[in-house]
């Protein structure tokens, strides 16, 4: 949420500073048909109602000139949300879909470039495996580097606070590992051997040789490197303790290395194990 502190900063820069929108935004405002006004965040705009202030200002940043559009299309973004890819990715895109309203501002307050930079980073991957690039109308050059008025990310999250989707240990981790199995390059069936941090990732090694279930990449040769990654350091439950029993993996390659998209830590028996392979091995990819 926008403590009150940052709210009053931007109210105090807002006086000396006039934020121009964005000329690639296609926002009525720009050609001046429609008046920027402030109106209430709606109650139902699921994705921005509750962050913290209670005033949007429209036309945004992405051209919507009315709540009930904005509330409309922001919905389209609630399932990035439950992914937990980052923990300012509310924050970013209600920077665009419900911009604060600062009355002595003409104009929707943009996100900081760094704040975008951040949320891109953590989130491509997940919404990759999804084959869902960044939106062009998300492109983080468009937006302040910080020397302008601008919503900057939250300074004191902690983002090892917030699980990894990909070994989230929920009761349908079988039932997505199946959905997303045909979508992925690749599938293994794994023990893991070791993990490391490496920068701000962290580096899977299996133990001896994985079962390939499917491999759809392009260079077989990368699978020969026996690492999986883990973007972006946060905690996985499927990876603490004693490594022992078997693991699913999927993912995808990118930059050469093979990201994961979901390890499951397998719970219930052999037997069981091999009849949900073989149903994995039916599917028509």
């Amino acid at each position: 949420k926008l403590t009150r502190l940052e709210t009053e900063s931007l109210t105090q820069a807002s006086e000396v500073f006039y934020a121009n929108p964005v000329s690639d935004f296609v926002t009525l405002a720009e050609f001046g048909t429609v008046r920027s006004a402030c109106k209430p965040v709606p109650n139902t705009m699921g994705l921005c109602f509750g962050i913290g202030y209670g005033e949007m200002r429209l036309p945004n940043l992405l051209g919507h000139d009315s709540a009930r559009e904005a509330q409309q299309q922001s919905a389209a973004w609630m399932p990035l949300l439950g992914k937990h890819c980052h923990p300012d990715t509310r924050r970013f895109l209600c920077s665009l879909f419900a911009p604060v309203c600062l009355p002595e501002v003409t104009a929707p307050v943009r996100p900081c470039r760094s704040l975008c930079e951040a949320v891109r980073d953590a989130c491509l991957p997940v919404m990759s495996a999804f084959g869902f690039p960044w939106p062009e109308m998300f492109n983080c050059s468009r937006f302040p580097d910080g020397s302008e008025l601008c919503i900057p990310g939250e300074r004191d999250s902690n983002r090892g606070s917030v699980m990894c989707e990909v070994c989230s240990p929920d009761s349908g981790g079988e039932q997505e590992i199946q959905q997303n199995f045909c979508k992925s390059q690749f599938a293994f069936r794994l023990r893991i051997g070791s993990w490391s941090l490496v920068g701000t990732d962290v580096r899977v090694v299996p133990q001896g040789r994985s079962r390939v279930l499917r491999w759809a990449g392009e260079q077989r040769a990368a699978m020969e490197q026996s690492t999986l990654w883990l973007p972006h350091r946060c905690p996985c439950p499927a990876l603490d303790g004693q490594h022992t029993g078997s693991y699913i993996a999927l993912g995808h390659m990118q930059n050469g290395r093979m990201l994961l998209r979901r390890l499951l830590k397998w719970s219930r028996g052999e037997k069981e194990l091999k009849k949900f392979i073989r149903m994995l091995l039916r599917q028509n990819c």
